[in-house]
């Protein structure tokens, strides 16, 4: 293969989910204060290593209070980020309930679908995110086959142009398939695109699409001092 058709390098994205330790409220409010700069500040950082995109999940979910989803071009850096994180005093309050390790790669089925991530656009207000894994079934039909439901499956997607789509892949990195990250300024549009798809279908081979986390996009002190 010539270096001009060599396939992009991979780019690695991490989402992380963690549940604050009640015991946080009880600190003083100066000490909250100045943990939330210190916080801050490796976020800021960090950003000039990697993308680093924060979320509040705080009510929305009994297992997590917030998501930090990193992008990457080595896996390292997110295991440096990590190590910071339960370096700090804020992080030494924070446990991990969900961890979600995935990829990029070119789509087999479309070249014309471009995953948010990669552009230049702002995030979104809110995302979705959840591991999604297909029957071993799906990956046995002829390809042909499995492309003609897909484009079906795109279809409906296009419906909604609202809808940012983040696909990426864990085949060997995690658990799932899958990561898929849906970011929309509007939930209630998300839902009715969920909605048509259950109707595709390729609907008829997933196996596992949960958890499903909806979160909402904000700057890391604000999340902070939402936690009390």
């Amino acid at each position: 293969m010539s270096e001009d058709n060599k396939p992009p390098a991979p780019v690695f994205l991490n989402f992380s989910f963690f549940k604050v330790d009640p015991k946080w409220r009880w600190l003083n409010e100066m000490g909250r204060e100045e943990a939330a700069k210190e916080f801050a500040t490796l976020v800021e950082v960090a950003n000039t290593k990697m993308k680093v995109r924060t979320y509040s999940t705080l009510g929305l979910r009994s297992d997590s209070d917030l998501m930090i989803w990193m992008i990457s071009d080595s896996v390292e850096k997110m295991q440096v980020m990590a190590s910071k994180v339960y370096s700090t005093v804020f992080g030494k309050y924070l446990e991990s309930s969900h961890t979600f390790l995935s990829a990029s790669r070119p789509s087999v089925y479309s070249s014309k679908v471009t995953p948010g991530f990669m552009t230049d656009e702002q995030p979104m207000k809110y995302v979705v995110v959840y591991p999604f894994v297909k029957t071993r079934d799906w990956y046995l039909l002829p390809f042909e086959e499995r492309k003609q439901m897909m484009e079906e499956h795109i279809m409906v997607g296009r419906k909604f142009p609202q809808v940012r789509l983040n696909t990426t892949y864990s085949f060997g990195l995690d658990d799932q398939d899958f990561m898929l990250a849906f970011e929309t300024p509007d939930l209630a549009v998300f839902q009715n695109l969920i909605m048509q798809l259950r109707e595709t279908k390729v609907s008829k081979y997933v196996v596992r699409d949960t958890p499903m986390i909806p979160c909402v996009h904000k700057n890391i002190e604000e999340i902070i001092k939402s936690l009390g």
